[in-house]
């Protein structure tokens, strides 16, 4: 018998596992079905090394560049594999998109062609894979030597969230399907088998997840009652505009920036459910006799206790992205209240706050299940003291438990 619990107890725990890898090993082969868009039809896109330049005919203006770095390339790789020949870097007079080589550097280059006769090379940009995959190979093995097999399971957490984004939100978006309704979904499903990777399939995990579920869906309502009321419009994401007119016009972009209030606070929610869930189970196994109400209050005092950073941890990673904005406003001398009404800064405004209400609301319904869940729905007896419910709290507050290894 003790086999038996034991084969299921290691089967919820590494089932998560083998679901993760398999729905990775999926999206990987799923396309999404823009891999031929026309724009490198009868294109070849490669790395490329620039051998010389020619700045003869930029138009230098002291802040700004225009016109066209001329460049002699040598391909690396694709159809024209060790060709030698000249490409062109068009420069607009934007500091944001303009970039300029140097003999040595390497480039992304679209190589434009008919037959086997090469028409013309575009620069798009620096040639940055190389160095994006050792960081994040650095990261990876960081996180494995320090958190072992938590850590090989925060991973296919992260390459899980990537993958789905990619593979099925955005394509889901670009194909017209309701904002809404398809971001909840992925919302939901990554929260699934991001806080089961953590604790297996058990009651744990029905706990932390229902109290994530609400938090996120509190999160959603609030989202587009409060962006509707704002009459926000969705072109405030950047870069957002150019898709309607790149052959998207049906696109709703309001509800896409909905959308994304939830989906950006997710993974706050997602922490400060399986902090809530960790404590009370710690409680509850040091304590088999507690009834569910003394367990769901220890886990409030643990959310109260987190609520202040999560919070903080939300203002900082939006406004972050828009320091340069607010040194604009405040060199123009802007009154504050003309920057509080901007829409841009409503924007931040609503993802921030409504993002915090999701927090304050996920903290009672994780500590809520929790204690229904973990403790077995007990009431309480007539022998606690006050002493030992003191205990109980103090323990709550001051120690998180860490997930099985």
């Amino acid at each position: 018998m003790s086999r038996i619990l034991s084969f299921r107890s290691n089967l919820q725990y590494h089932l998560p596992v083998i679901v993760s890898a398999a729905v990775i090993i999926f999206l990987l082969v799923l396309p999404t079905g823009y891999e031929g868009f026309l724009q490198y039809r009868g294109a070849d896109r490669c790395t490329a090394l620039v051998l010389d330049t020619d700045n003869s005919t930029i138009v230098d203006t002291g802040l700004i560049k225009s016109g066209e770095q001329r460049c002699t390339l040598k391909l690396l790789d694709g159809k024209f594999e060790g060709t030698v020949t000249h490409g062109v870097n068009m420069l607009n007079g934007s500091l944001e998109a303009d970039k300029l080589f140097v003999p040595g550097d390497r480039a992304m280059a679209v190589v434009s062609y008919r037959n086997d006769d090469i028409r013309s090379v575009s620069l798009i940009d620096h040639y940055r894979l190389d160095k994006e995959l050792l960081l994040l190979v650095c990261f990876s093995a960081f996180l494995v030597l320090f958190a072992g097999r938590t850590g090989v399971r925060a991973l296919l957490s992260f390459i899980l969230a990537v993958l789905t984004i990619w593979k099925v939100l955005v394509p889901c978006y670009l194909n017209g399907w309701n904002p809404i309704l398809a971001g909840l979904a992925v919302t939901l499903g990554l929260t699934l088998v991001i806080i089961s990777l953590v604790y297996g399939f058990d009651r744990r995990a029905a706990a932390a997840i229902s109290g994530a579920f609400l938090g996120i869906t509190v999160t959603c309502l609030l989202g587009m009652l409060f962006t509707d009321l704002f009459k926000i419009h969705g072109a405030v994401m950047s870069g957002s505009e150019s898709l309607l007119y790149s052959g998207y016009p049906h696109l709703n972009l309001t509800s896409i920036f909905m959308a994304s209030i939830f989906i950006g606070a997710s993974g706050a929610v997602m922490d400060l459910a399986v902090d809530i869930t960790s404590a009370v189970q710690e409680v509850t196994e040091n304590r088999p006799d507690l009834d569910w109400r003394e367990a769901a209050r220890s886990g409030m005092n643990v959310g109260r206790a987190a609520m202040g950073t999560m919070t903080t941890t939300l203002l900082l990673a939006y406004s972050g992205g828009y320091v340069a904005m607010l040194m604009v406003f405040m060199a123009q001398g802007t009154p504050i209240f003309n920057i509080l009404n901007y829409k841009y800064v409503a924007a931040e405004i609503v993802d921030t706050v409504v993002g915090s209400f999701g927090l304050v609301s996920v903290a009672p319904f994780t500590a809520l299940s929790a204690g229904i869940l973990l403790s077995g729905g007990r009431r309480s007896g007539p022998s606690r003291t006050a002493e030992e419910k003191g205990a109980i709290r103090s323990r709550a507050e001051n120690r998180l438990a860490a997930p099985p290894s």
